[in-house]
Formats: structure tokens, C-alpha cells, sequence
């Protein structure tokens, strides 16, 4: 009888992880789909609204690492000052992975089209929960 409940008890505690983990991954999907809509939209204000609006944010990119949020906010208006530049975004996802409750990995490709090229690469981010909102507090794109 204590086996039986033990077992259910053990299967009540994973069908509860499980449902935060796919709410989170939902959440997280969202944060980048709204990343995706503010670029396209040409809105980089909103576009770093995804990203931890601190000095330890980290991106790293060709040029190597750059910390703080508004450092990477300028970085990106330098090298995409208008919409042409900006071109149409899209992601392709292929690895959402928690790491712990309030944290996760997440791997995809990028895709750019713009009139005369279509550059494209991957990234890897690193998600944290912070105040009840998952923000990107690591990015790595090539």
C-alpha cells in the first residue's frame, strides 16, 4: 500500500514538473516570437524588450563579447540603422532544454532576407527567469 502511494505521489510530482516545463517553453517560444515580430516590424526598442535590461547581459557575435543592454542595443542600431538593413527575420528552433527551474537553453538557426542577401547563421541563448519573465541573459549568434 505505501509503495502504491509513493508511486503516485512520484507521478503527481512529474505530470506538475512537466506542466511548468510546458508552460515555460511556451513562454519562452513567445518571448522570441515577439522578438521576431518587433524586427521585422523594425522596432529595435521592442526587439531588446526579450533581452535582461541589465550590465551583465552578455552577447556574443563575430566581433566578439559585448556586456550590458545598452551596448547591445547600439551595437544593433549601428549595424542595422534602418528597416532595409534590418530585412525580414526568421527563426527556426530546433532545441528549447531547462536547465533548472528558472533557467533554460535554447538552439536555433537565423534567416534574413533582404533585397541583395540573405545572410543567415545560428544561436545559441541562455533564458532566465527573473521577476516571473523569461528574458535572454546570454546570446551566442554566428
Amino acid at each position: 500500500m505505501i509503495r502504491k502511494i509513493i508511486f503516485v505521489l512520484l507521478i503527481a510530482c512529474t505530470n506538475v514538473v512537466f506542466a511548468q516545463t510546458a508552460k515555460d517553453k511556451t513562454e519562452i517560444l513567445k518571448v522570441l516570437e515577439n522578438q521576431r515580430q518587433a524586427w521585422n516590424r523594425g522596432d529595435m526598442n521592442d526587439y531588446m524588450a526579450g533581452y535582461w535590461k541589465s550590465d551583465s547581459l552578455l552577447f556574443v557575435g563575430k566581433s566578439g563579447p559585448t556586456y550590458g543592454w545598452q551596448k547591445t542595443l547600439d551595437n544593433y542600431k549601428k549595424g542595422y540603422p534602418d528597416k532595409t538593413a534590418m530585412g525580414f527575420l526568421t527563426f527556426g528552433i530546433k532545441k528549447v532544454e531547462f536547465l533548472a527551474k528558472d533557467k533554460a537553453f535554447v538552439l536555433g538557426s537565423w534567416n534574413l532576407k533582404r533585397d541583395k542577401d540573405e545572410p543567415k547563421g545560428y544561436f545559441t541563448l541562455l533564458l532566465s527567469k527573473i521577476d516571473g519573465a523569461w528574458k535572454v541573459v546570454v546570446d551566442h549568434s554566428s
